[in-house]
């Protein structure tokens, strides 16, 4: 029998919404959660034009 995996996200829900959402503006961002492959990660740096901060958020 295959053994299941569980992913942990590193992440507070603090409300359901169908989005991020700016809790000082009210703005909302289409949001879509996926998991990031091993292969993707040389694709999300600084060199590539990654822009989020995440020492920043």
């Amino acid at each position: 029998m295959k053994k299941e995996s569980r992913i942990g996200l590193d992440f507070e829900v603090d409300k359901l919404t169908n989005s991020i959402e700016n809790i000082i503006t009210g703005d909302s961002f289409a949001t879509e959660v996926l998991i990031l492959e091993k292969s993707e990660l040389k694709l999300v740096s600084k060199r590539e034009k990654w822009l989020f901060d995440w020492k920043e958020e």
